[in-house]
């Protein structure tokens, strides 16, 4: 556990720089291009679309199919080396063909994603050009960095998108000595050059943080060759496997092609279009990266292990650490950016109104999302991808409809009819989850999970009471109301007020419940004081 507990630190504090700049990469995109507009939902849609490819990569073959593999091969004589060099050659040609073919449909793609305005058309096509090669790096990156977290080296893959986001920051910093800001409702004059440093810093972003993987193998003992020999890696049984899994994220992307393609309806000024929903889903993704998908990286290969091994009473002990670590710990950040969500927004744009409502929408699914993930990642690990189909078929199914239903809301709150939608769906989602998972092991402990949750509820309800409280008081520093959202540094000392009354609320309330997860984590860092004291 204490290796447990190091790889999660690991993965969060890298998480946690990596979305910090990502903030503030968004931060600049928006001061250059305003944040709502034609050009700045038009960027956002090209810049966007190479990652439904990538999650069809990622989510699907890798995440489902392959590193299970991967986790077996490592009983090899060889230690999985051939396997590995043989799964790389072969990912860097399949991902290799998809780049080539989504960059050459390029224009029906973004058609496809809505962008039907004749003024920036044209632009976003462009931008999609550039932005489309970011498929082959996107998935070489997710297949050596899982590789690296198969073999319990879960750094590089974390800290990798921080070279990322560096880059692509001076990429903005220099469109912005260049050019200064953009008008926010015209398409303006874009010439190549302008077009390069825009779309090309995202994609020479992307490239480094993939590339820069390769430097970390020989640590865990690999050695990368190219080998085109892929007989005996039995792929009809991945074919299979993965064929489930790749069924589902079409499903996944259809629905999510769609989403884009409603929010590019409502495009325009002071209106959340792709660039609005783009922005809150990061702020959504903050906790739910730093928190969720670290705590279950490390666990995902333990899993795995104890599939493989048969060891069924520790992959449920794992399911339920690492579900009730994560509800406890996300419980509070949803309170916290439900009360905050307007202050929040406005670090980003003026256009905080709009961003701020979407912001609470999404952040009301945010405690059934991780739940639905930590299950996701149970089923991957014993090898079950049908299952995931199938409850994703329903959600995707629930999207379509909402999606249609959003349609004839009046423009100014489609963005948010979306959010709502993804929430509503995302919820069923993963009910599903649990529900087929506990079929596949013939049981859960689920019996703590639900008493995690409900102890979150409580704590998270009477924290947002409390900081309600405190955002009236912070609004009205300075002897008149607004203070908030004035400016993006006054909405940061609000939310900085707030966070800190919110938290502490939160926690005391858990003691007061006796939360074991809470006392647990007490007893820890207790346990981690003592033993840094100096002996007497």
């Amino acid at each position: 556990m204490a290796n447990l507990g190091r790889a999660t630190a690991l993965l969060a504090s890298g998480t946690l720089v990596s979305r910090v700049l990502g903030f503030g990469r968004q931060w600049l995109l928006l001061f250059a291009l305003g944040g709502t507009g034609l050009v700045t939902d038009a960027f956002q849609t090209a810049n966007s679309a190479p990652n439904a490819v990538y999650a069809i990569i990622s989510q699907g073959i890798l995440n489902a199919v392959l590193i299970p593999q991967i986790v077996r091969a490592a009983k090899h004589p060889d230690g999985g080396q051939g396997y590995i060099n043989k799964l790389v050659t072969l990912g860097l040609v399949v991902f290799a063909g998809i780049t080539a073919i989504a960059t050459l449909l390029s224009p029906q793609l973004m058609w496809l994603l809505g962008v039907h305005n004749s003024k920036v058309v044209d632009l976003a096509v462009v931008f999609a050009y550039w932005s489309m090669p970011q498929v082959f790096f996107y998935g070489l990156y997710s297949l050596l960095g899982e590789v690296l977290n198969a073999r319990n080296s879960f750094g590089p893959f974390t800290w990798a998108p921080v070279l990322n986001n560096i880059i692509a920051i001076a990429a903005l910093g220099l469109f912005l000595v260049l050019y200064g800001q953009q008008p926010v409702k015209t398409v303006g004059d874009w010439p190549p050059d302008k077009i390069f440093i825009l779309a090309g810093g995202s994609t020479l972003g992307i490239a480094a943080q993939a590339i820069v993987l390769f430097a970390f193998w020989r640590r865990v003992g690999l050695r990368f060759r190219l080998d085109f020999s892929w007989r005996g890696m039995d792929l009809r049984t991945v074919g299979r496997a993965a064929g489930w899994t790749f069924a589902m994220l079409v499903c996944t992307q259809l629905a999510g092609n769609y989403q884009t393609f409603v929010a590019n309806t409502a495009s325009g000024a002071h209106r959340a279009g792709p660039a609005g929903i783009a922005t809150t889903w990061l702020i959504f993704m903050l906790p739910f990266s730093i928190i969720a998908v670290s705590v279950v990286t490390a666990y995902f290969t333990r899993m795995a292990e104890h599939a493989r091994d048969e060891n069924f009473e520790s992959f449920r002990t794992d399911y339920s650490t690492a579900v009730r670590q994560i509800v406890l710990l996300i419980s509070v950040c949803a309170s916290v950016l439900i009360v905050t969500a307007f202050s929040f927004s406005r670090v980003f744009t003026s256009d905080y109104i709009p961003y701020g409502f979407v912001l609470i929408a999404f952040v009301l699914g945010l405690v059934p999302s991780v739940i639905g993930f930590v299950s996701l990642r149970a089923l991957y690990s014993l090898g079950d991808t049908r299952s995931p189909f199938v409850y994703t078929l329903v959600q995707a199914i629930l999207v379509a409809i909402g999606l249609s239903i959003c349609l004839a809301l009046p423009l100014g709150i489609r963005a948010v009819g979306i959010a709502l939608t993804v929430t509503i769906a995302g919820t069923v989602q993963a009910a599903l989850s649990v529900i087929f998972l506990r079929r596949r092991l013939h049981g859960l402990h689920l019996h703590s999970v639900f008493g995690a949750v409900w102890h979150g509820f409580i704590a998270a309800v009477v924290a947002a009471v409390l900081g309600s409280f405190a955002l009236f008081g912070a609004d009205h520093l300075g002897g008149h109301a607004g203070f908030s959202t004035a400016t993006a540094v006054s909405a940061v000392i609000s939310m900085i007020i707030v966070g800190i009354v919110m938290v502490a609320a939160y926690v005391l309330v858990l003691r007061a419940l006796r939360t074991p997860e809470l006392l647990d984590a007490w007893t820890a860092v207790r346990r981690r004081l003592g033993r840094s004291q100096p002996a007497e």
